[in-house]
């Protein structure tokens, strides 16, 4: 099954591929010039998304290791939006703040950028689980773990990334035996075996606050991992992460400040930017590292 999908002006392709590359072993995604190879487990199926970027579309080309229902093409469809990074249109947000004392210079100096996402939901929470409070480079390595461990190999021989089924299938030693702490394992555990039995249904029909709240009540899961979620998964384009620290740090820089705001400030300044505040989050994090030109 092959799709296009056209790209929008002035596309930064190297933002997506950047972003899918951050394994350099390539476990669940190859990425070359121009092209990105991503395995996903959908509907208990492997499935091989090849993906051929040009200055105007995408051609993204389905392999699938079985047969899929329609809803199962569903997800396919919005794995892909959100692999490229199509799900939320930037072009409102740059309109509202084309004038902006504080974010309009740093929008001008950002063209074009977008969010990237998680190729699913699932992925973007057990990501967050994950990397949640360890250095980058042993977060990349525990995500390599956890996919050898609970995901299925497509027949091109790519790994793919877990669904929550086959996650639930693991126990906590599975996990703590290859350097995950125990509240790791049992986190990432325990949110599979509730999305796999139903308990917690993981879309993007109920409204932001309603899904912080489900998914605050996971113990082991708290704000930073639901912000992530919500970010990289969701696609909510309205999401407020004054408590990131991250964006604080960007807000004190602009501001030219010698503490971070604290996180009601920091609500206060980024309530302006509502119904924006996911692409207000993007561009102040991306103002940290500015292009080597600057």
């Amino acid at each position: 099954m092959q799709k296009s999908i056209p790209l929008p002006a002035g596309y930064r392709s190297a933002d997506v591929l950047a972003f899918h590359s951050r394994d350099p072993e390539g476990v669940a995604e190859q990425v070359a010039p121009a092209r990105i190879r991503k395995g996903v487990m959908i509907g208990a199926v492997p499935v091989l998304l090849d993906i051929a970027l040009s200055q105007h579309a995408a051609l993204c080309t389905v392999d699938a290791d079985g047969a899929l229902t329609s809803a199962d093409v569903g997800q396919v469809d919005d794995a892909l939006l959100n692999i490229l990074a199509l799900r939320i249109d930037p072009a409102p947000f740059l309109a509202a703040v084309a004038h902006d004392p504080l974010l309009g210079p740093v929008v001008r100096r950002q063209q074009g950028l977008r969010i990237v996402q998680s190729a699913t939901i699932f992925e973007a929470l057990t990501w967050a689980i994950i990397g949640q409070q360890i250095n980058l480079t042993f977060a990349i390595a525990l995500r390599r773990t956890f996919i050898l461990q609970a995901g299925r190999q497509h027949s091109s021989g790519l790994w793919c990334y877990p669904e929550a089924a086959d996650v639930a299938r693991l126990d906590a030693e599975t996990l703590t035996t290859r350097k995950f702490s125990r509240s790791k394992a049992e986190t990432l555990l325990r949110l599979a075996q509730l999305v796999d039995s139903g308990a917690l249904a993981l879309e993007r029909r109920h409204d932001a606050g309603q899904v912080a709240a489900a998914l605050l009540a996971v113990k082991g899961i708290g704000p930073w991992t639901v912000n992530y979620a919500l970010l990289r998964g969701y696609g909510y384009p309205d999401c407020s992460l004054h408590g990131d620290a991250a964006i604080r740090a960007a807000l004190q820089h602009l501001l030219g400040e010698e503490a971070k705001p604290d996180m009601a400030r920091t609500e206060a300044l980024l309530a302006n930017y509502a119904p924006h505040r996911t692409m207000a989050a993007a561009h102040l994090w991306a103002s940290l590292h500015p292009p080597a030109s600057e």
